[in-house]
């Protein structure tokens, strides 16, 4: 789940996490992982959005988690577990009654709460066949999301973080989302630091061993400016246009990035 770039942080400080912790979150994050290859085997033309949610929940409380999503605080409790936005829609949407099609660019953001911890990630696909403008959204998206965790390294800032997604997504003719961040995550859903689709190399705070973040870019085919629909939750692009959004739960070591979230 994505934090708004003008809401108040949950956390002021930015935490390093022990090698317990980190434990616990990986095994957050391979539930979440699971469960998102559970919803996107099912997602298929004639099924609704609701239908995903529901299997989504069984999931997570069958392995002994809490869905992280549901009741989080906003213009309302969060009604459901996972967040389903479809082709403009590009974050936030709430499962219901929409009936998924041939052709549906889908994205689904999902959350659990485990022993205390917390694993967020996201994905996006096409149901059945794909346009050439939804493929590269997604590839550009997906791409993005790489290019950014391959910087959380120890040495390199959140900047560096920044302007490899919105370098990533602009040199392939897409755009980033203004809004909207990436979080770090650990015992909150989001934690410090915040990091923005766009930014300048070189720039915010220096990323060290223990740090753990959600990275999160957010893409649209068209231009950036997006809106919030009338159900006070779902964001869509305002143009109408195609959106994507992948995420994942890393964790900054020594060496190599660690995916926490990825089977």
């Amino acid at each position: 789940m994505i934090r708004a770039a003008s809401a108040p942080p949950r956390s002021s400080g930015i935490e390093r996490k022990s090698v317990r912790e980190l434990e616990i979150m990986r095994q957050a994050g391979r539930i979440v992982a699971v469960t998102l290859a559970e919803l996107r085997a099912h997602a298929r033309p004639g099924t609704t959005t609701r239908q995903l949610d529901t299997l989504a929940e069984k999931i997570i409380r069958q392995h002994k988690a809490q869905p992280a999503f549901k009741g989080y605080p906003g213009p309302y409790p969060f009604p459901a577990s996972t967040c389903i936005s479809v082709n403009e829609e590009l974050v936030h949407g709430i499962p219901g009654k929409r009936v998924l099609k041939e052709g549906d660019l889908v994205s689904i953001d999902c959350g659990v709460r485990h022993q205390g911890y917390y694993g967020d990630s996201a994905v996006s696909f096409v149901i059945g066949r794909v346009s050439p403008e939804a493929e590269n959204l997604l590839a550009a998206t997906e791409g993005a999301l790489y290019a950014a965790i391959d910087m959380l390294r120890p040495g390199k800032r959140t900047g560096d973080v920044a302007a490899a997604i919105q370098t990533h997504v602009e040199r392939r003719g897409f755009n980033v989302v203004r809004q909207y961040t990436s979080h770090g995550i650990g015992r909150e859903m989001h934690e410090a630091p915040f990091i923005h689709n766009y930014g300048k190399a070189g720039t915010g705070p220096s990323l060290r061993p223990g740090m753990t973040i959600a990275l999160e870019p957010m893409t649209l085919a068209g231009k950036p400016e997006t809106r919030v629909l009338a159900d006070q939750w779902t964001v869509a692009s305002k143009d109408g246009k195609l959106t994507a959004h992948f995420e994942h739960t890393v964790a900054v070591t020594e060496g190599e990035p660690e995916i926490l979230t990825r089977l």
